[in-house]
This record gives structure tokens, sequence and C-alpha cells, in this order.
């Protein structure tokens, strides 16, 4: 963990969000208008990407429970595709929690490839 007055880089943030992805079943990294982008089954489940200059971690976290993350203010509704429940977690808003992203990123892996396994039923 950096010391309280230093940013953590982007560059160890997608290293550890990556350790992170690609751990779960059948996860890929890919790039998407421009960002680091992990999938499984075709799914998006989290991406870390730049909005309005605040690095962010986008997850899904479904329509309803995106209201309880967004009383929160480290997170923010993902631009473009918050109205599918995706949220934001801004990585520099306060000291990341890791075990905090990954059980952010577990719940919104299971969220995307269940909706996949639905879809081809």
């Amino acid at each position: 963990m950096p010391p309280k007055n230093q940013r953590i880089s982007e560059q160890e943030v997608l290293r550890r969000l990556r350790e992170i992805c690609l751990w779960l079943p059948g996860a890929s990294e890919t790039v998407t208008f421009g960002h680091p982008t992990f999938q499984a089954n075709r799914k998006t489940f989290a991406v870390l990407e730049e909005y309005k200059s605040e690095l962010s971690i986008c997850v899904l976290a479904g329509k309803r429970m995106q209201g309880v993350f967004l009383k929160d203010p480290r997170f923010y509704r993902t631009p473009y595709i918050g109205n599918r429940g995706w949220v934001s977690l801004k990585v520099h808003g306060a000291p990341l929690d890791w075990r905090e992203v990954r059980e952010l990123v577990v719940g919104s892996h299971a969220l995307a490839t269940d909706a996949a396994l639905r879809a081809r039923a």
C-alpha cells in the first residue's frame, strides 16, 4: 500500500485488478474504447477507465443494488452503461481496499456470467 499522500499509479491499479480478474473462471482481458476490459463468456464484468480525469474501476452491481453503492461518495453511476446497473469506484477518492475491490469484481463476474447463461437458455 502506498504512503497516505502518494497516489497509486494507473499501472499498479491495472496490475492488481488484472490479478483479481484473470483468476476468475473464463476471464480474459481485452481493450474496449481504449480501456482495459475484463470479460467472461464475452460479457464484460470489469473495466479500468478514466472519465473526466477520474481513474475508476467499473463493475456491474445490478439495477437493484446500484442505489446502495451510489449513496457512498466513492462511487458514481458509470457513464453510458449506468442505466444497466453499472457503478464506478474512484481509485483516488480514498485508499483502495483491495479486498473490497475483489468482492466487487467477483460479484460483477457472477452477475455478467449468469446473465450470459440465462440469455443462452
